[in-house]
């Protein structure tokens, strides 16, 4: 065992699918990382960080749980039903059902932001038994929305994996290390977010976005992601322009 680790390590195409794999997996956790800002912003500050922690690393396990069952994973890609001469199999009902979460979440938080953001869910502190009770079930329900969400994310990701890499080793070393950088990435990000609204607006548009494509690519439809992250990358660096001039004005004035 000890010697097929080491011609591993030492197998240069191993390394090249490793580093290809953590790409893939990185860029496509944009997503979670946006979808865990948003979750994480609207709790209380003192649990904030351990959804963040907890929900990666719940992601994480989901993820490797992916990989280890890849005979099911490749089977959600057989057809179920036929809707108007289109093939529906389990991946593309999971996205489906994704998508439409998706756009559901981004456009209530977007409501909560832009209509309604004076009224903040607050937590008594009259009885500190029905205070833990209601943290603990704000704990649970966004580690397990962001677990969820992630399986979505990653569902495509996993399935890229499956054929583009033979050792599963590799597949979950790359899901380390992605998961790895989201740990760190995803507090500066939440904290940058939750200073600048604009920015959390724009960031819950990317993802009433990312739920269309998802219904798009579960109804067969295949819209490339890239196009989606550079009109991403543009309106932010857009953003981030104005809210630099925004502060230049305000010292000078």
């Amino acid at each position: 065992m000890i010697e097929s680790f080491m011609q591993l390590i030492s197998d240069p195409n191993a390394w090249i699918a490793f580093l290809t794999l953590s790409a893939l997996e990185i860029i496509l956790g944009i997503d979670n990382i946006i979808f865990i800002s948003v979750i994480a912003n609207r709790l209380p500050a003192e649990i904030r960080e351990k959804v963040r922690r907890f929900g990666l690393i719940f992601a994480l396990v989901t993820r490797i749980l992916l990989l280890l069952s890849l005979s099911w994973v490749m089977g959600l890609t057989t057809p179920l039903f036929t809707v108007i001469e289109h093939s529906i199999s389990g991946r593309d009902l999971i996205l489906l059902l994704g998508g439409f979460f998706l756009i559901w979440k981004a456009s209530k938080e977007i409501y909560i932001e832009v209509e309604a953001r004076d009224h903040h869910e607050e937590i008594g502190v009259a009885d500190k038994k029905e205070r833990a009770k209601s943290m603990f079930t704000l704990f649970i329900g966004s580690v397990l929305q962001i677990g969820l969400l992630d399986i979505i994310f990653s569902l495509d990701s996993v399935i890229t994996a499956v054929g583009m890499v033979d050792q599963i080793s590799v597949m979950i070393a790359a899901v380390l290390a992605s998961v790895l950088i989201m740990l760190i990435a995803a507090k500066p990000i939440g904290d940058f977010v939750q200073r600048h609204p604009s920015i959390k607006v724009l960031a819950l548009s990317f993802l009433t976005v990312v739920g269309v494509v998802l219904i798009a690519e579960g109804m067969g439809l295949h819209i490339p992601k890239g196009y989606v992250y550079v009109a991403m990358a543009f309106s932010l660096t857009v953003e981030l322009l104005n809210i630099r001039s925004r502060e230049k004005k305000k010292r000078i004035g």
